[in-house]
């Protein structure tokens, strides 16, 4: 292994104090709304996918904690399984614990209700000590941030999918959050 790789694999994901202090107004979770549910849950059941089982994890704060029960709640009812369900608090010393119980199943996708913050916290732990891949997850509104992927850092989050409040879905490449109208508001 090179010297820059070991000094790559040795620093710490943590987002750090000065960034995270400039990131301090990034607003708190939502309640979700019925249409959020249904296009996320929309986004991992197209034809092709085969998406059964999922992990789910969320923040401790309210909204989170309510967006997390419903969605596992409509995707039981539709057959699906949740192996894990999974929190974290919004400041954390080390976030590899979440991030292990949140791939210790290896799940089909995870699905995600978090503040960006600690969101980002945790995604770059996941990055960085395990098997995560955001192309296979989902999130709901409160991660549709355009700061998000920045805070998270380099391509942590390409590829993670997700639902606005209105029913609309987003996504994240590179740097760059995107925005699609429902298909029945495109005329």
């Amino acid at each position: 292994m090179s010297i820059l790789k070991d000094r790559e694999s040795s620093r710490s994901p943590l987002v750090g104090a000065a960034q995270a202090a400039a990131h301090a107004d990034l607003p708190a979770p939502a309640p979700h709304t019925e249409a959020e549910l249904a296009a996320l849950i929309g986004l991992m059941t197209p034809a092709k996918a085969r998406i059964d089982a999922v992990a789910l994890g969320h923040g401790r704060d309210t909204a989170s904690r309510a967006t997390a029960a419903a969605f596992a709640a409509a995707w039981t009812a539709r057959g699906g399984t949740v192996l894990t369900t999974v929190s974290w608090p919004e400041t954390a010393a080390s976030w590899l614990r979440p991030a292990l119980r949140l791939t210790a199943q290896a799940p089909d996708a995870w699905v995600l209700a978090a503040a960006p913050l600690g969101f980002a916290q945790l995604a770059r732990r996941l990055r960085h000590s395990t098997d995560w891949t955001p192309a296979r997850s989902y999130a709901f509104a409160s991660l549709r941030d355009s700061r998000l992927p920045a805070l998270a850092g380099d391509d942590v989050l390409h590829g993670l999918r997700g639902a606005t409040a209105d029913g609309a879905t987003w996504d994240v490449r590179r740097r760059w959050v995107t925005t699609y109208l429902p298909p029945e508001t495109i005329s």
